[in-house]
């Protein structure tokens, strides 16, 4: 009788999330560690794209009555870093936020300030007039409005389904 008790306890464990993305991460750096570790040797995935660069403006495109609007975050830029082009139906953002000379001088234990050039390119999903498009930029929030054409802006008809 005690063997059978024995048998029908388990142990419990409580399930912690955050240790299975740690192991993900460490299966992940195990898988790639060798390539990505050869010009930036140690650091954290997160360190390696901030050390390279690579970072994009989260964005949002919706369509209003009359605009295609592209919101995008670009947080600890000046409005003279950004340039706003289109070429057909892409709309291109490009952008750099350069170091400041004098913090690099300071004694800083830490810092994940990043620094660099971005783009980038997203695909309008109306045809829109380019002449008329405009642009603001507030609190790190840059906020493109492009006009819809006027055959862009026919409304649809609902097809009635017998």
């Amino acid at each position: 009788m005690a063997k059978e008790k024995e048998k029908q306890t388990r142990e419990v464990t409580p399930w912690k999330p955050f240790s299975e993305l740690s192991r993900v991460e460490r299966e992940a750096e195990q898988l790639f560690g060798d390539f990505f570790r050869r010009p930036l040797w140690g650091l954290s995935w997160p360190e390696r794209f901030r050390e390279i660069g690579l970072r994009e403006p989260a964005i949002e495109v919706y369509e209003e009555k009359d605009d295609v609007v592209v919101k995008a975050e670009i947080p600890g830029m000046k409005k003279e870093d950004l340039d706003i082009n289109i070429s057909g139906s892409l709309l291109t953002i490009k952008g750099e936020k350069k170091q400041e000379e004098e913090v690099k001088k300071k004694g800083y234990y830490y810092s994940e300030r990043s620094y660099g050039s971005f783009v980038r390119t997203i695909d309008l999903p109306k045809e829109v007039q380019v002449d008329k498009a405009y642009a603001n930029f507030k609190d790190g929030v840059l906020e493109v409005r492009l006009p819809k054409t006027e055959e862009a802006k026919r409304k649809e008809v609902k097809i009635k389904v017998e």
